[in-house]
């Protein structure tokens, strides 16, 4: 596989799993740093430096427009749920075990 077929391709891949994440409001972010380490947010850091790295100018918040599909803000009053104390323990433990 040359280089571009396998650029478009996990640029397809990376779109559909934007798409899913926006479809799926009940994931919380909570959930997926506890199950995957990683979350919407996180998406948005790295979209946001890997634009960086290539010179053009789209910060942390224009990134999270583009993985929430809407301001954050906005998905934050819509969807976003209290993290229960069990959640917030369950990070807090996971936190400490990397360290």
């Amino acid at each position: 596989m040359d280089k571009q077929t396998q650029t478009e391709i996990e640029a397809a891949a990376f779109r559909r799993l934007l798409a899913h994440f926006q479809q799926h409001t009940e994931v919380q972010n909570i959930d997926l740093m506890l199950l995957a380490d990683f979350c919407r947010n996180c998406l948005a850091k790295w979209y946001a430096a890997a634009a960086q790295e290539r010179g053009e100018a789209v910060d942390y918040e224009q990134a999270r427009t583009i993985v929430y599909g809407m301001p954050y803000q906005e998905w934050r009053e819509k969807y976003q749920q209290e993290a229960t104390p069990e959640q917030l323990a369950a990070f807090e433990l996971k936190q400490k075990q990397k360290s």
